[in-house]
């Protein structure tokens, strides 16, 4: 049994065209809660915002472009232990329909990661009982999704953190403003499957 934690980021249902972001990413990171809770301490001491709980926005301010470039780069504790499952919505409205991108994408989550998997999962209000229980009814591997408040468990954090800067620096990819050193780091960790185009991010 292995357990990953997972939060996303531009989740807007089955709004796909027209809503406040035209990205959704979700991520996975399967490490310990003390080495994510020792990443979350190394990004708070280096930001060094009064901010009670840290979300992807601290990171992406350009003062912290030192501290973005280490949380996805190789000396990084989610090198090798997370991935982010990019959609673009439009892309994705024109393959499936109206439909909530989140569900296909906890699914792919779990393809991702080997033998039997446990989900904590942030909060989410489209994950009610009976849509994690259709879920794992169509995933033999998933045992299970427990949802974690963010603030509770630093491994959901560090998924907070991934998802929300992937779906900006895939954003920006999208409208024609590419960051060719963020896309370089962000790359590793993005899953192949991702329903997306955009140049740099086949």
């Amino acid at each position: 049994m292995i357990e990953i934690a997972c939060d996303e980021s531009g989740s807007e249902g089955t709004n796909l065209v027209g809503g406040v972001t035209d990205v959704f990413a979700h991520a996975s990171v399967g490490i310990s809660r003390s080495v994510a809770e020792d990443c979350v301490r190394r990004i708070r001491d280096w930001i060094r915002s009064p901010a009670v709980e840290y979300k992807a926005n601290h990171l992406l301010r350009e003062k912290n472009r030192a501290v973005l470039e280490w949380f996805l780069g190789p000396r990084s504790p989610i090198h090798g232990n997370a991935f982010v499952h990019l959609v673009d919505k439009a892309l994705f409205l024109e393959r499936h329909g109206a439909s909530d991108p989140l569900y296909p994408a906890i699914l792919r989550a779990v393809e991702l990661w080997p033998g039997q998997v446990s989900i904590i999962h942030d909060r989410q209000r489209a994950l009610t009982d009976e849509r994690i229980a259709a879920l794992r009814s169509r995933s033999p591997r998933l045992a299970g999704i427990t949802l974690v408040a963010a603030r509770a468990d630093a491994r959901i954090q560090v998924a907070d953190f991934l998802a929300g800067v992937a779906r900006r620096i895939a954003s920006d990819a999208l409208n024609g403003r590419p960051d060719p050193v963020l896309t370089e780091l962000l790359l590793p960790h993005v899953d192949k499957s991702s329903i997306w185009h955009a140049v740099g991010f086949a």
